[in-house]
């Protein structure tokens, strides 16, 4: 496996001899695949690994997860930020997330999100902002501070089964989500915001009938024009802020039970959850859509099936959920990492649009759960790849870079010039007659080693929007 290795103060060694020229040769369009998996602060799911740690050991945690993450070549987290109507960032309009310190509004000494993209953008891995738009705390026993929205407005407050609820009918619980997503955008150098599928939160069922209603008085019509409602003014809000930042959505992988043909779910989003997803996706509502599609390959709840019928629904990306945690797991018992596997390639194959996907959660690749880390480090991410681009919104293509290169004991080292349009760089070479991705670097870096002597060598560079230059190609003498 050629791996790149950054490489510095040789580049500027006056001892190295060029042997690379500029070539006509045209290199084939750089890989692309969104490769992401959520990192769950609620009940310190995936991070921290329980309140109360330090600062500096919640940190560390962090930083592994980050480390692994760009080891397996992956390019994105999703990070929650906003689990319950609090912040795991400096915010002005809610207190500090109990799930770091153990107490609500406990300063942790830090500023996580700031954290978290200082370290990822490091690792040209970006970092999607996680919004729960309405819950406002998932048991009704959770102590809150004082200045939480279930103390200062209670008037909004629903409780349900063991949830308190901000009903979504109100004016002022969107305005709130609005608010706070608007507020990250504006103060963070965020890659992405993303909402999940808790819109109305999830009903019991008895003999196919929500039991209890959630207590608004309103029909499910009338909640899933809230949601549609928020949904498009969320999108309309983060582009009318920076147009650069993705809007993802991750809803109930099935949009109604028996959509497509023989597919079954108990729980039916559409009525119950208020989620018309299908409606946000071909309106262009969002920039990708990440339907949970946790189930298997065969079954009544097809993953093939699901993800065809999805990506048949709009032109914008669809990147399914992936259950990666049932590997092993009593929920799946039996589900070996080869079903997540095969899943992976099929994500590569089935309908169109870009290639993408998100491993729920962090947890299970860091456990390596059933070898799932091993095998896809060995068969499925074998190369870099940058995040698809984003055509619908701009198709102004950056300057392409100048560069250089040359060969000395094993290594050629590349150097490039700087692209002010530029965040990313990506470089590809040919060994005999095969292309291949390499490297993907932060836009402040401008140098990369590659191992031997390629045949070819191309540097493009890449903006905010995923648009890519064209080549610069060099070959050697």
């Amino acid at each position: 496996m050629l791996r790149p290795v950054i490489v510095w103060a040789l580049l500027v060694c006056s001892s190295w001899a060029q042997s690379y020229v500029g070539s006509r040769e045209k290199a084939p369009a750089p890989d692309r695949e969104f490769r992401a998996a959520w990192i769950a602060c609620v009940y310190n799911i995936d991070w921290p690994s329980r309140k109360g740690l330090s600062a500096q050991r919640q940190q560390a945690e962090l930083t592994r997860i980050l480390d692994r993450m760009a080891s397996l070549r992956m390019n994105a987290v999703i990070f929650q930020v906003r689990p319950q109507a609090d912040a795991l960032y400096r915010s002005r309009i809610e207190p500090w997330s109990p799930w770091l310190t153990g107490t609500m509004g406990r300063d942790p000494g830090y500023d996580p999100l700031a954290y978290c993209i200082k370290q990822a953008h490091a690792r040209n891995i970006e970092v999607h902002a996680w919004f729960n738009p309405f819950r406002a705390t998932p048991h009704r026993d959770h102590r809150v501070s004082p200045d939480h929205v279930s103390r200062t407005h209670p008037s909004i407050i629903r409780d349900f089964k063991l949830h308190r609820w901000m009903d979504p009918a109100s004016s002022f619980t969107r305005r709130r989500a609005l608010d706070v997503i608007a507020d990250v955008v504006r103060r963070y150098d965020v890659d992405g915001i993303h909402i999940d599928d808790y819109f109305y939160p999830y009903p019991d069922l008895v003999k196919g009938r929500p039991t209890p209603d959630f207590p608004d008085g309103k029909t499910p019509s009338q909640r899933r024009a809230y949601v549609d409602s928020f949904v498009r003014g969320m999108y309309s809000k983060v582009k009318g802020i920076k147009p650069w930042v993705r809007v993802g959505i991750s809803p109930f992988g099935i949009w109604k039970p028996g959509v497509p043909r023989g597919t079954m779910a108990h729980i039916n989003a559409y009525e119950h959850l208020a989620a018309d997803s299908r409606k946000w996706l071909a309106s262009g509502w969002c920039d990708y859509l990440s339907p949970q599609l946790y189930w298997r390959i065969k079954g009544p709840q097809s993953f093939p099936l699901l993800l065809e019928w999805w990506r048949a629904q709009g032109v914008r990306p669809v990147w399914p959920g992936l259950a990666t945690a049932r590997i092993k797991s009593t929920e799946d018992p039996g589900r070996p990492a080869s079903e997540m596997v095969n899943q992976l390639r099929l994500s590569r194959s089935v309908g169109r649009n870009y290639a993408g996907h998100v491993h729920w959660s962090a947890k299970s690749l860091m456990e390596n759960r059933g070898g799932i880390t091993t095998a896809l480090s060995k068969s499925i991410y074998t190369h870099p790849a940058l995040v698809p681009p984003m055509p619908w919104l701009s198709k102004t293509r950056p300057q392409a870079p100048r560069m250089r290169a040359s060969a000395s004991k094993g290594l050629t080292l590349l150097q490039w010039s700087k692209v002010s349009s530029a965040t990313k760089y990506v470089v590809q070479a040919r060994y005999g007659s095969s292309w291949n991705t390499y490297a993907v670097t932060h836009g402040s870096r401008l140098n990369v080693s590659l191992r031997g002597s390629p045949d070819a060598i191309a540097v493009s560079s890449v903006d905010r929007y995923g648009i890519a230059s064209d080549a610069n190609v060099v070959g050697r003498r």
